[in-house]
């Protein structure tokens, strides 16, 4: 968290001990789809799957997620939380498709949405044709310029966008603890039994003294981060946001020069426009540019007009996963 940040009302999961707990810990990212607009034959609509721990996050939830998911070789019983980046169609018309799809599967554990305002609205909408579920849906509204949620142990920062609409983009941190510096223990004559305790996070008071996690720890190696944006003009709040990401997905809806103009007027990116934003960042490993316009049959062609800009651009097919590890 940034110094001076507010956190909203926690709509993750229980909590661990934060950053002490995590240090074998990973992040396993899908691209369920990555079309824009409409889905063509071979692609479906945008939406991505974050999984940490045995829990998921969905970030958008477009027409046929379901289906996209099932070809991914991913059940979507363990996602525990749905962001939704804006509430135009192609974003959240897979929603009664996923709730279905998740009762059948026999999921009793509470689902959690959150989106910009009018999102409660949409889903109940939505649920006319999903009525009866084994489980219970609560909605969280965004407002702010800049919202802070949690999720386990990450962190999920919502920022918002330029878009027709209210839209959001996010992204989600792993922080990690420094190394454990026994050196410095015995130093300080910490007791043997009390450095795994505190290696996790735990402040102890033992025999009139307090032992803090700092006396044994070493500095906070740089963790994992994903951030993902679709719908949207260049704004500096996405580069401020994406800095530092082990992976930036953004979207890239017109892949030729020529199409500024109907950027402009759509509130979307080209692919060169979306590269800038991954240079101007600082820190950004790799870019995954999505949400192709339907007009567009081979995004492949104008990959080159991004990696001209951010040579670390990738141009995704539906389905592609990757994993982000900590490094040693």
């Amino acid at each position: 968290m940034e110094a001076g940040d507010i956190p909203r009302p926690y709509i993750g999961l229980e909590k661990g001990a934060g950053i002490w707990q995590n240090s074998a810990a990973m992040l396993d990212i899908c691209l369920l789809g990555t079309g824009g607009t409409l889905p063509l034959t071979n692609r479906w609509l945008t939406s991505l799957m974050v999984r940490y721990q045995g829990h998921g996050v969905l970030i958008d939830c477009g027409e046929g997620t379901q289906i996209a998911a099932q070809e991914a070789g991913l059940s979507l019983k363990p996602v525990d939380l749905v962001l939704l980046t804006h509430l135009h169609a192609d974003h959240v018309s897979g929603m009664p498709g996923l709730l279905l799809t998740m009762g059948n599967m026999g999921r009793t554990e509470e689902l959690r949405i959150a989106g910009p305002a009018g999102t409660a609205r949409v889903v109940n909408a939505l649920r006319v044709i999903a009525p009866n579920l084994p489980f219970e849906i609560t909605t969280t509204e965004l407002t702010g310029q800049d919202e802070h949620l949690d999720f386990l142990d990450c962190r999920i920062h919502a920022f918002k966008v330029l878009h027709g609409v209210t839209c959001y983009g996010y992204s989600i941190s792993l922080a990690r603890a420094g190394k454990f510096d026994p050196v410095a223990a015995r130093e300080r004559n910490i007791p043997l039994p009390l450095w795994s305790r505190l290696q996790k996070g735990e402040t102890i008071q033992q025999d009139g003294t307090t032992y803090t996690p700092d006396m044994v720890m070493g500095p906070p190696r740089p963790g994992l981060k994903v951030t993902y944006c679709t719908d949207t003009r260049p704004v500096p709040a996405i580069s401020a946001a994406a800095k530092d990401s082990d992976l930036f997905v953004c979207e890239g809806m017109y892949g030729d020069v020529d199409m500024q103009l109907k950027a402009l007027e759509n509130r979307h990116m080209l692919f060169a426009e979306a590269a800038q934003l991954a240079a101007d960042a600082g820190g950004v490993k790799r870019l995954w540019l999505t949400h192709f316009s339907p007009s567009m049959p081979n995004p492949q062609h104008f990959k080159d007009y991004a990696c001209r800009i951010f040579a670390e651009t990738h141009i995704p097919k539906d389905g592609e996963s990757i994993t982000l590890a900590f490094e040693d």
